[in-house]
């Protein structure tokens, strides 16, 4: 059931007042209306005021239950946007007229207050205007990392049921749309293709809700909520109308700004690598208990991706029906049509990169990661970072001795392996980063890779000692490498017996861009970017 919009004319007018708020009469107060809010900017604030409507998702349909979604909201938001989100504030009626706050008189309504913050900020502004930086979506992802690690638990939502739920639902909001916007046989293939991996991944799915993946997540994380602030990334904005569309699989809420960010970059080659970047930074943020059940997971991004996107075509296909513009249609097909193609089915792939320290190893890794597999390409596994989720430590601080311990390197080896294996088999690509010194870790390699019947490529990086110890000390100096190897570690690097060398090798004495380019030509031509 859904009741039309009957917020009172004379609250509008008064809260679109200048007056009301304190501020001189010429200063402008801007009133943006959402399907189920107003919003008033004034001055430094932002007033959010919340229509009394009722949708099958939502219930603001009387004045008791539009102030406990204001306090909701701003207990949710505080989670990730404390400075953003001010608290809730009443408009009363008084003798002498509405006011806003204050203690006496009759409550007309209740408004959410916040810190304005410029619209330039918005990260979907800054990717519209080529200036969403890749430093900041690797913030935004670590932030989002530690949000979802202290998330509320919700074993009784999620899992496949809930998510056939959601299939089902999308299908029949488009169904309204068919013919006018949407290709029949798209969205049927898009459905078919959904419910078959709700189906194959049934198991899995209640396995995660099982072990504590199903938390209180944010529910509508794409790049138009968040905004960057002093320099960093703010989530704000989060679902806080529906317990069934916020409390959802992590790596669910995660995939919308995957999805976001690999749409865009299908019309954005600046924007190539950031939803690579975006997924590995997350998983490089994981604890130790949570990383082999992440990588097991991604057998579900496809799933996760496309139904995203099919959220974000059915939407923009109501958009396009009230403003009736071609563009909007276009642009709800143009979603339609990706979620297709993450759909399709692509083998994965294992490459292997190694090299003494200051090879160049993690960097050309990196730059290979957004072309090996679909929308955000492979996962990286630096054995570095591997080293210090082992020993409980963050990414740039350094690992006592006893981490380098007799032994200690087998058990690193091993563990990048293992979860290689696991990410291989959920059909994630993956590019393994670690120094291959020996002989048997390269084998070890290549047969995980032939054990799973996925294609390999082995590649070491060479330069001369020179360059390498230049590289390093400057590395070292900088303290901004996950790599604790200094220039002591790498002259005794030098002195190894690497054995029979059988994967190719590559000059790295150059420039990042020839080690890219020279790593591209000995790679299967059918996976060049």
């Amino acid at each position: 059931m859904t009741l039309a919009d009957t917020t009172d004319k004379a609250l509008i007018t008064f809260l679109s007042r200048p007056e009301t708020y304190g501020l001189t009469p010429e200063t402008p107060v801007a009133h943006v209306e959402t399907h189920i809010s107003h919003v008033f900017l004034a001055g430094d604030r932002a007033f959010k005021l919340k229509k009394p409507v009722r949708f099958t998702f939502l219930d603001f349909s009387d004045v008791g239950k539009r102030r406990a979604a204001c306090e909701t909201e701003v207990t949710l938001n505080r989670r990730t946007a404390p400075e953003i989100y001010l608290g809730t504030v009443p408009v009363r009626r008084t003798r002498a007229g509405l006011r806003l706050g204050g203690d006496e008189g009759e409550v007309a309504d209740w408004l959410v207050e916040m810190k304005r913050f410029a619209a330039e900020g918005l990260l979907a502004t800054m990717a519209d205007e080529g200036r969403l930086k890749l430093t900041l979506i690797e913030e935004l992802a670590a932030a989002i990392a530690r949000f979802h690690a202290t998330a509320e638990i919700c074993r009784d939502a999620g899992g496949a049921e809930s998510f056939r739920k959601i299939v089902e639902d999308n299908l029949a909001d488009m169904e309204p749309e068919v013919g006018p916007i949407f290709d029949r046989e798209t969205v049927r293939e898009v459905d078919r293709a959904c419910r078959t991996l709700v189906e194959r991944n049934r198991a899995l799915l209640d396995a995660r809700r099982a072990a504590g993946f199903v938390r209180h997540c944010h529910g509508d994380l794409h790049l138009g909520n968040v905004t960057e602030i002093d320099g960093h990334p703010v989530i704000f904005d989060c679902i806080e109308f529906s317990d069934r569309i916020a409390r959802i699989d992590v790596l669910y809420d995660l995939a919308f700004l995957l999805m976001d960010l690999g749409f865009r970059a299908a019309t954005d080659e600046g924007l190539r690598a950031h939803a690579n970047r975006a997924l590995n930074v997350y998983l490089d943020h994981l604890a130790q208990p949570d990383i082999e059940a992440a990588c097991r997971g991604l057998a579900l991004l496809p799933l996760f991706m496309a139904t995203r996107a099919v959220v974000r075509a059915k939407v923009t296909a109501v958009q396009a029906k009230g403003e009736a513009t071609e563009g909007k249609r276009k642009l709800a097909r143009a979603y339609l049509d990706f979620a297709q193609r993450l759909l399709d089915d692509k083998p994965p792939r294992l490459v292997a990169v190694g090299g003494l320290s200051g090879t160049g190893k993690s960097t050309l890794a990196k730059a290979l990661a957004p072309s090996l597999g679909g929308a955000t390409g492979a996962v990286h596994l630096r054995t570095d970072i591997i080293r210090k989720r082992l020993f409980g430590v963050g990414a740039l601080e350094r690992l006592p001795d006893e981490a380098y311990a007799p032994g200690v390197g087998t058990r690193v080896y091993d563990e990048v392996l293992r979860l290689a294996r696991i990410a291989l088999m959920a059909g994630q690509g993956v590019v393994v980063d670690a120094v291959f010194a020996r002989a048997e870790e390269r084998q070890a390699a290549a047969r995980l890779a032939a054990d799973l019947g996925v294609s390999f490529d082995g590649l070491w990086l060479e330069a001369p000692a020179a360059v390498l110890e230049a590289r390093v000390a400057a590395r070292e100096k900088e303290g901004r490498d996950p790599s604790d190897a200094g220039v002591a570690v790498l002259r005794r690097q030098l002195g190894y017996d690497l054995g029979e060398m059988s994967w190719t090798k590559l000059d790295a004495s150059g420039t990042p861009e020839e080690a890219l380019a020279a790593a591209w030509s000995s790679i299967d031509s059918k996976q060049r970017p």
